[in-house]
């Protein structure tokens, strides 16, 4: 019998049970750029034609510079891993992540005796302390504005109402020893929260979490309406797993963290404070964004001061190359959740299936199944269209049949 994911490293134990699904290389490779371009021809996918496929996760041991670390890259990188990480078949996806959302198993406090990510301890205050040689951060193309979190999980609490917890993925730029820049769109719940603090002149206590269960990364994708303000995403992943995801206290500022991350970044969005993205390349591009394309540098960012970084022994740096599968995944299964419950609702048994494809980036473009039970069912797919345009508002196009 298959032991429970509780982490990163049961689902690593889970995929090297199964062929063509993990990969680990000992050859050296530089993080800025290359290791991007080694995956892109090994598993990365892609929203649009260039030399890549599909493949396995893929670890690399030997990172240039930084003789302690390692890299994980495509852990969401395929539907078909995606399922096998879930415990389903590919074709229940949406359904099983739909119950889920709709089912939502709260996170637990644990001491920090049962945390993992607390094994190692590196407080920003220590005149050694450099975020930019501690950790890996990827820079997946020559023209990024600098090294990258990109599974970086960012977890804050509104400011007024501590029970009210938010996690989501956000883009987190290296701009020094001690500093974050964080993108943050318009109405996202963490961004409430921000500009709350930010109003009261006050800091946002923050957590960084990277290399997580798959079950957490994939509900933290989640977004309004299915998941309105205040509902916390990681009940999502405590509904997959039938248990609840376990937080540990910060050992520098007061807010939770994943207890079985395998890196946290602990740290302050700063009020007041903005940050120029590409300042120190001046490339006038972000990253690669999901639909494909290069992103434009952002001129005007918030800044996370970095208090500390706890880590487990051993630790993996996770991350993602994009635009590619992975994104596809991670945007598209939430999206087809969130379809498939609001169809199902209103016109009960008349969708069958759904799938938000990776040409549209797992946001843009929608492919509806639908069974006409009836002759008074034709016109329904156009009804259950516009339930899915007004679910996912980021929805542009659906194809239904």
């Amino acid at each position: 019998m298959t032991a429970p994911i509780q982490d990163l490293r049961d689902a690593i134990a889970l995929l090297q049970q199964h062929d063509n699904q993990y990969l680990e290389t000992d050859h050296p490779v530089d993080p800025n750029a290359e290791l991007a371009g080694v995956y892109r021809h090994i598993g990365a996918g892609g929203t649009v034609k260039r030399p890549t496929r599909i493949g396995p996760a893929m670890m690399f041991n030997n990172i240039k510079g930084y003789p302690h670390s390692r890299i994980l890259v495509g852990m969401h990188a395929s539907r078909q891993r995606a399922a096998l990480l879930l415990g389903c078949e590919a074709s229940q996806l949406a359904l099983e992540v739909g119950k889920a959302v709709k089912k939502p198993v709260a996170p637990v406090v644990v001491p920090a005796s049962s945390a993992p990510c607390q094994e190692q301890i590196f407080l920003a205050d220590d005149p050694d302390f450099d975020l930019r040689t501690l950790l890996p951060a990827p820079t997946n193309t020559p023209i990024d504005a600098g090294p990258f979190f990109c599974l970086g999980l960012a977890l804050a609490s509104d400011p007024d109402d501590a029970s009210l917890t938010d996690v989501t993925i956000h883009r987190l730029c290296v701009q020094g020893r001690d500093e974050l820049s964080m993108f943050l769109a318009a109405g996202r719940h963490i961004e409430v929260f921000r500009q709350k603090a930010e109003a009261a002149g006050k800091p946002l206590p923050i957590t960084i979490n990277m290399g997580l269960d798959p079950a957490i990364y994939i509900g933290a994708c989640f977004e309004a309406p299915t998941t309105p303000f205040g509902y916390n995403e990681l009940g999502v992943a405590g509904a997959l797993r039938q248990r609840p995801v376990e937080l540990v206290q910060g050992v520098s500022v007061p807010e939770k963290a994943i207890a079985r991350a395998e890196i946290v970044i602990e740290g302050e969005l700063l009020p007041g404070v903005r940050v120029r993205e590409d300042q120190h390349t001046n490339s006038g591009h972000a990253m690669p964004e999901f639909p494909g394309y290069c992103g434009g540098a952002n001129p005007s960012l918030p800044v996370i001061k970095v208090k500390a970084v706890t880590m487990r022994n051993n630790a993996i740096l996770q991350t993602l190359v994009g635009p590619g599968e992975e994104h596809t995944t991670l945007a598209g299964l939430p999206t087809e959740a969130s379809i498939w419950n609001a169809v199902e609702a209103a016109i009960p048994g008349f969708l069958q299936n759904v799938y938000a494809h990776t040409a549209g980036g797992g946001k843009f473009l929608g492919i509806l199944q639908v069974k006409k039970r009836q002759p008074a069912d034709e016109g329904r797919q156009g009804q259950a269209a516009l339930l899915a345009l007004a679910t996912y508002s980021e929805l542009k196009k659906y194809y239904s049949g």
